[in-house]
């Protein structure tokens, strides 16, 4: 996926066991982002900083989405351990990983195996305005609202 590709719809569930879609959203930006696991140190870190510029992003209305492969349960639990309040989707299938390019085979230390390219996608009217992957879950948030700030997206 690139700049000016049409967005991939989906449905799915959100921790609140609600349904969800792009056009859930009307015309407001929509901050897509991909994370491999709910709990682990990076992901954590790209959650918690995302949570902190909720408000920010809401002013310049946008919307924050989180997409996994983990559970309901596993997001509820997630946001209640760090006090998050965006939304988190449970892609537990992987279509919407798929449907974006995001579900990858990846390595480490010489094993090979299928996980989340930690990834951003910024939407607005089913359009994408930037995709980012393989980005940093440290920082990354910010760059992101800095990017909706300096576009008027």
């Amino acid at each position: 996926m690139k700049a000016g590709d049409v967005a991939p719809n989906f449905n799915a569930k959100n921790q609140n066991n609600q349904d969800v879609s792009l056009d859930t959203f009307g015309d407001k930006t929509i901050i897509l982002y991909f994370y491999p696991k709910d709990m682990t140190k990076g992901c954590t870190i790209e959650n918690k900083e995302f949570n902190e510029l909720k408000e920010e992003f809401e002013k310049s209305n946008a919307i924050i989405i989180g997409v996994s492969p983990d559970s309901i349960e596993s997001h509820k639990k997630f946001i209640q351990k760090e006090s998050l309040s965006q939304m988190l989707i449970s892609d537990n299938e992987k279509s919407i990983a798929n449907s974006y390019g995001v579900w990858v085979e990846k390595s480490m230390y010489g094993r090979k195996y299928m996980g989340i390219l930690r990834s951003t996608f910024i939407i607005k009217n089913r359009i994408i305005k930037e995709a980012l992957y393989n980005v940093k879950s440290s920082g990354h948030a910010k760059k992101i609202l800095e990017m909706i700030k300096n576009s008027n997206l």
